[in-house]
């Protein structure tokens, strides 16, 4: 039926369809760092999952040509960050902790003026705070909170509460799902093993530091659809349930799940139609209504029983 493994893909193709979980430097801004991975690897389109202050450092995943089409997916992506904050005034451990437990759960914020987008009040969660150290105005903490929380704000807003006012010093995103910053390359790191494979001919360092884009939808809940299904999906077309080949989890309606090849190849993102079991078997109706094509059409032989549905 053709097709082949992510990690078999040719250097090319790879690089084409990559992901990179960037360790950002303090001092570029989010969109300079990705103008340069794009002039160095010489590709036409590089995108970020999530924007980082110039001065903060940490987790910033880069896609790569083909892999920008699922940009959206790591924009939205739950956060981590550990950051310094330096109060006006010394309180209580005590104190401190309060405040932070009546931060978690949903918040309201204001962007700063400087930012990107227009500036309305919009609904954040905060997953979990913790405080880490504290050394009298200075504290270490930790929060794990959903995409486009202003960090900064968060620190105003917490010395608002603590009635003696903070600021932010400093930031490190150390996860962006499902990327972790124990497991990211720097730009010195992509620069080398580009230049070795360009010079060299060896690949090996360049694809242990550009990962195929299936890695970044690990989060994701997965389907595994037959072979004969794969082309018709290529189109857009509906997966139907005689399409399946194995469900990974349970998922329920309005998921958004990845289609994947049982050679561990992702086709597409679907929205789910209907609630699906781990491991169950289904012999009828429409599974998912196909939302991002990501594999070419032809990848796979075209084996349709009906226009505008996968279902062999």
């Amino acid at each position: 039926m053709t097709g082949c493994r992510p990690e078999d893909r040719p250097i090319r193709l790879y690089i084409q369809k990559g992901v990179i979980n960037l360790n950002k430097p303090s001092g570029p801004t989010s969109h300079e760092v990705t103008a340069w991975i794009k002039r160095i690897l010489g590709l036409k389109k590089v995108g970020h999952g999530g924007t980082l202050d110039p001065r903060a450092t940490g987790v910033l995943p880069i896609m790569l040509e083909d892999a920008t089409k699922i940009s959206h997916i790591l924009l939205s992506s739950e956060k981590e960050y550990v950051g310094l904050m330096r109060l006006h005034e010394i309180v209580s451990e005590a104190k401190l902790l309060n405040v932070f437990s009546e931060f978690e759960g949903p918040i309201y914020q204001m962007p700063p003026l400087k930012s990107a987008v227009k500036r309305r009040r919009r609904k954040r969660m905060i997953y979990k705070m913790d405080l880490l150290e504290l050394d009298g105005k200075d504290l270490l903490f930790k929060v794990r909170c959903e995409s486009g929380t202003y960090i900064r704000v968060l620190c105003h807003e917490i010395g608002k509460s603590l009635g003696v006012g903070a600021n932010m010093y400093e930031l490190r995103r150390t996860f962006s799902n499902p990327f972790r910053e124990d497991e990211g390359v720097t730009m010195h790191d992509l620069i080398d093993s580009y230049v070795l494979w360009r010079e060299d001919g060896e690949e090996k360092y360049l694809r242990r530091n550009i990962l195929p884009m299936e890695d970044a939808l690990k989060h994701l809940p997965k389907i595994y659809i037959k072979d004969s299904a794969v082309d018709a999906i290529c189109y857009g077309a509906y997966l139907a349930a005689p399409g399946i080949l194995k469900i990974e989890q349970d998922i329920s309606v309005g998921d958004t799940v990845a289609l994947f090849t049982r050679k561990e190849e992702v086709v597409a993102l679907a929205m789910a139609k209907m609630p699906l079991k781990r491991g169950g078997s289904y012999k009828k109706g429409i599974v998912a209504d196909t939302n991002r094509v990501l594999m070419p059409p032809n990848t796979y032989m075209k084996c349709w029983k009906r226009a505008g549905v996968a279902e062999w």
